[in-house]
This record gives C-alpha cells, sequence and structure tokens, in this order.
C-alpha cells in the first residue's frame, strides 16, 4: 500500500523538476538498483560487473563534484578511479566470471603462437560500464547540439540506463 502512495508521488516529482545534472545521485541509484535487480534475477555475472562499473564511476563523479577546491592535480579522475578500485576490486570475488579467449595465429594448438588465456569477464564488463558512463555526457550535449540546445528532460540518465540496459541485454545472449 505504501509503494502505491509513493510512485505517484515521486512521479509528479520527476515531472515538474526543472534542471538535471548528469551524475547525480539519481544516475547512482538508478545504476545500483539495477545491479541489485540484476543479482536477484540470476543474470549472468558479467552483466551485473557492467552494472557493478556503472554505479562505482558514476559514484565516483558525483563524489568529485561534491569537492569544490582542487587540492591535487587530475583531482577529479584520481576520485573517479578510487572509486571504481574501492567498489569493484572488493566484489571480484563475488561477482568473477571467468571466460577463455582463445587467440589463434598460426600452427597447431599449444604451439607458441596459439594461446588460450583467462578473461575476468565480469572486471572487463565492468571497465565498459565504467567507460559507458563516463562517455555518456559527451554524447548527451552532441545530442542537444544537433538539437539546436533543446533537451529531453532527463535526457543524460535516459541515455546512461539506455545504453547499460541494452549494452546488458546483448552481454546476456551472447554469453
Amino acid at each position: 500500500m505504501k509503494l502505491l502512495r509513493i510512485v505517484p508521488a515521486i512521479t509528479l516529482f520527476l515531472l515538474f523538476v526543472k534542471n538535471t545534472v548528469a551524475h547525480c545521485p539519481l544516475c547512482t541509484v538508478g545504476a545500483a538498483a539495477a545491479a541489485g535487480g540484476a543479482l536477484w534475477l540470476g543474470v549472468e555475472k558479467a552483466v551485473v560487473g557492467l552494472f557493478l562499473g556503472a554505479f562505482a564511476v558514476s559514484m565516483g563523479w558525483w563524489l568529485s563534484r561534491l569537492v569544490k577546491k582542487q587540492y591535487v592535480p587530475f583531482q577529479t579522475p584520481g576520485l573517479v578511479l578510487l572509486s571504481f578500485v574501492l567498489t569493484i576490486v572488493p566484489l571480484l570475488p563475488v561477482i568473477t566470471q571467468i571466460y577463455p579467449l582463445y587467440i589463434s595465429m598460426a600452427g597447431e594448438y599449444g604451439s607458441w603462437l596459439n594461446r588460450t588465456y583467462v578473461l575476468n569477464l565480469s572486471l572487463f564488463t565492468s571497465i565498459v560500464g565504467g567507460t559507458i558512463v563516463s562517455l555518456t555526457p559527451r554524447l548527451s550535449r552532441n545530442l542537444s547540439r544537433l538539437r539546436r540546445g533543446r533537451m529531453v528532460p532527463f535526457q543524460g540518465i535516459i541515455l546512461t540506463l539506455g545504453i547499460l540496459v541494452v549494452t546488458g541485454i546483448i552481454l546476456q545472449l551472447v554469453i
């Protein structure tokens, strides 16, 4: 019953918000909710890694905007990287999905040109998720410029979560 009261309130709030900022807490909560929901639904660990990487980088961007003064060079990228490392590395034992990557150059299997490598797919997809979150503000600006300065409400959030969801679906189908 409480949910029936909360949903209309949130909907009304979102309809009347005038300004939005990329990498806000709403983006962060959206990425975390998507990752938690994916785990609960039994989605591949690599897909969960995608959303956790997006969450970690989004949180890093958000925290870096809270620090108003620059204390060290490259402070913002450093905080984003620190957020990523401090979020993903402790979770690797839980979300790790190993994938064999066979690279064949020439000759028969086992020669020095042909090797099978072990790829930590969850770590790789978390880096992809973080990259998506880092690139969507630029994509949003370019889209707004193409539309002569007009923005769709919540454009950055829609782009970020949309690209993450599409990438996650593709990963789920391919793995």
